[in-house]
């Protein structure tokens, strides 16, 4: 995705919603002077695509003069609320937070806001708080992708779904796009859903684990596998082709890793869902900046997260499958093609 179309959207004004503040935030803010100290709160580094977005939020606020403290939890919730809460007592103007549990998280936003400081979610949810503002990709449509994608391809069959974490709000998201394209070829007879679980931690081992289960209640009859992620569907993948059916599945994906680039040009994966990661970082930092300023933040949607409708930025993602690695990730820059083909 091109930085022009994040342009496009943070200046449609005929969708401008400015974040809510709360009553406390709203008091005890007054106008920012000076560099705008940005905490960012991570879940990981552990998947390629988070070091991308920490080195480019770094590279953004570094370009708007901005001062930033980035912290990892290591999918830890307690030590992601303590490094949080140390940046507000360092005195971050405005907090973004890439939570590990999207419930636990409220509390994070709960303390900011008691020092005035404004909170944006980003990639995931934070549930049932006054969060000021959600940056995302359209992950209920990531869903929906995987499954027309994967219905498409495979009209009818026996379906396995394998889903992330259960404590990210994002793959349950991602679970209700899917099924919102899935239900239908369900109720007609066509789709048989082997096994819908959830993979603890994103981590690939759940979804081979899943997938093994899958393949021996089945005697090896699975004709797809909506994976929600590369992670998930690299795990997958391993189990197919310890059973000689690697490139006979289909496989799903999302995060246009690396190595899910390479498995989807060998054949063993099918598809993933590109996200661009660029535009949701400068984003992110941008409307940092504007928060930390009381500017207004022009958004495209709202979501619900429990508590209140949430100003939302949410992004287009992009299908990728062997006939356009080459139109998309590669052109984008997003991986090289020596990377990718070896040449």
């Amino acid at each position: 995705m091109k930085n022009a179309s994040l342009v496009c959207i943070l200046l449609a004004a005929a969708c401008v919603n400015q974040p809510q503040e709360t009553s406390t935030a709203a008091a005890e803010r007054t106008p920012h002077a000076g560099p705008v100290r940005i905490g960012f709160s991570m879940d990981t580094l552990k998947e390629e695509r988070w070091q991308r977005d920490k080195q480019l939020v770094e590279q953004r606020a570094k370009e708007v003069g901005a001062t930033l403290d980035v912290q990892v939890a290591n999918g830890d919730d307690a030590v992601q609320t303590k490094q949080a809460d140390n940046m507000l007592t360092k005195g971050v103007d405005v907090l973004i937070v890439a939570p590990h549990n999207g419930e636990i998280a409220a509390s994070i936003v709960e303390a900011a806001h008691r020092k005035g400081v404004p909170v944006i979610a980003y990639d995931r949810l934070i549930r049932n708080c006054d969060v000021d503002l959600y940056m995302s990709h359209q992950v209920v449509r990531m869903g929906e992708m995987q499954a027309e994608y994967a219905l498409q391809h495979v009209p009818k069959g026996n379906y396995v779904l394998i889903g992330g974490s259960p404590a990210d709000y994002n793959a349950i998201l991602l679970r209700n796009g899917q099924m919102n394209i899935l239900k239908p070829a369900v109720d007609r007879g066509d789709v048989k859903i082997i096994s819908e679980q959830f993979a603890r931690e994103w981590k690939p081992e759940e979804a081979l684990r899943i997938t093994e289960d899958a393949l021996t209640r089945t005697g090896n009859k699975i004709d797809a596998i909506v994976a929600s992620n590369d992670g998930t569907a690299g795990g997958a993948v391993s189990a197919l082709e310890a059973a000689g059916l690697a490139g006979k599945v289909l496989v799903t994906g999302q995060d246009a890793q690396k190595d899910a680039i390479q498995r989807i040009v060998k054949g063993t994966q099918t598809m993933t869902v590109y996200k661009s990661i660029q535009p949701l970082a400068f984003g992110a930092v941008d409307a940092a900046m504007k928060l930390a300023r009381k500017e207004p933040v022009a958004t495209t949607a709202t979501i619900n997260n429990g508590k209140k409708d949430v100003p939302a930025i949410l992004l287009e993602p992009v299908s990728v499958d062997k006939s356009n690695v080459d139109a998309t990730v590669i052109k984008d820059g997003y991986h090289t093609r020596e990377a990718i083909y070896g040449h």
